[in-house]
């Protein structure tokens, strides 16, 4: 019994190894839009949804054969939204450095896939706010915020990727400063396209 588990441990070594040394490293850039809504735990603000932009470079690592994979970007986001409060609108602009990590899964379909091979994607986007942290002395923006994305998209001829990804926002992004108890998260949709060297 000892002997057949070393045994299978060795093959499942050695296939580790296998599918490392042949996997697939490419880099690529991306650029896109978004569409970002900061939702509030509470009624009192309301706000809608607004269009923003992303661009940046991606890094990507994929096991032939079984296709999963993850990749990595780090990109330039703006995140809008209009604010709504005692019938007076206002926008504010967010800036930030994202760094989503996703496990991917490219769904390989003979002979088609050398045309088009779809894939899903998962995982956690960590942001960093680059622009001011307090809207008129009334809202402070987090240094810090990280949310959890799903997604899918295509890929065309090996070298362009077309996505489209929803996230939640896990912490609270902005809060009001005269009242902690009042505090939104992001909500995000953003489509993008890359192109892969």
């Amino acid at each position: 019994m000892k002997i057949a588990k070393r045994i299978i441990l060795v093959i499942a070594l050695i296939a580790t190894f296998s599918f490392t040394a042949n996997a697939q490293f490419h880099f690529g850039i991306k650029a896109g839009v978004s569409i970002n809504e900061l939702k509030f735990n509470e009624n009192v603000l309301n706000s809608s949804n607004r269009t923003g932009f992303t661009g940046g470079v991606m890094a990507e690592f994929t096991v032939p054969v079984i296709g999963i994979g993850c990749d990595a970007s780090v990109m330039y986001a703006r995140r809008s939204f209009d604010a709504t409060y005692n019938n007076t609108t206002s926008t504010y602009n967010r800036d930030y450095i994202n760094i989503p990590v996703n496990l991917k899964y490219k769904i390989q379909i003979p002979v088609v896939s050398k045309i088009i091979t779809p894939f899903i994607t998962t995982g956690p986007d960590f942001s960093i706010l680059v622009s001011k942290k307090n809207i008129e002395n009334a809202w402070s923006n987090k240094k810090f915020d990280t949310a959890w994305t799903v997604g899918a998209g295509v890929q065309l001829v090996s070298h362009v990727q077309i996505a489209a990804t929803y996230g939640w926002g896990l912490s609270k992004s902005s809060s009001q400063d005269s009242n902690l108890a009042l505090y939104g998260k992001n909500r995000c949709w953003t489509v993008t396209a890359a192109y892969i060297f």
